[in-house]
């Protein structure tokens, strides 16, 4: 597994000597200072959610296509247009 950001820049403050002495709070304070750096999508995540808005947008077309949800659109829009004014 590949090391994120945060992982890095934890491990530098290690290095450093910003975690010293056993306090794993510096440690802790390092990790969450990366990992709010860390801003927007990744490519891979912007393919899973392409994919997964296709998927879905296949799903709702067949859905409003098949004859039942057709024939009740078609006889809701029906009635709309005959009403009386």
């Amino acid at each position: 597994m590949a090391d994120t950001t945060a992982d890095k820049t934890a491990d530098k403050a290690v290095v450093t000597g910003a975690v010293t002495g056993g306090s794993v709070r510096g440690w802790w304070r390092a990790r969450r200072r990366a990992a709010r750096s860390d801003a927007g999508m990744t490519t891979s995540e912007y393919a899973v959610g392409t994919i997964a808005a296709a998927a879905f947008a296949a799903v709702l077309y067949k859905i409003v296509t098949s004859g039942t949800v057709s024939g009740a659109l078609e006889s809701m829009i029906g009635r709309a247009l005959d009403a009386p004014f």
